[in-house]
């Protein structure tokens, strides 16, 4: 999935399915490095996803 196609709210539902693998404990080293890998990335992408909505919704208060 491109960052373009990625929402917050996908991003969100797959991090909880990460968790949910990683809780269970059944993953094997490659796959738990993969998982945490890519948990970092969705964690970033979320990040700016609710700076940039901050700072949106700033320049829209301080407006009115």
């Amino acid at each position: 999935m491109s960052k373009q196609e990625l929402t917050y709210t996908k991003a969100k539902q797959e991090l909880e399915q990460i968790v949910k693998s990683i809780e269970s404990g059944t993953l094997d080293v490659d796959a738990l490095t993969d998982m945490v890998k890519r948990a970092s990335e969705l964690i970033t992408f979320c990040k700016e996803k609710l700076a940039t909505t901050d700072d949106k919704l700033q320049k829209l208060l301080d407006e009115i």
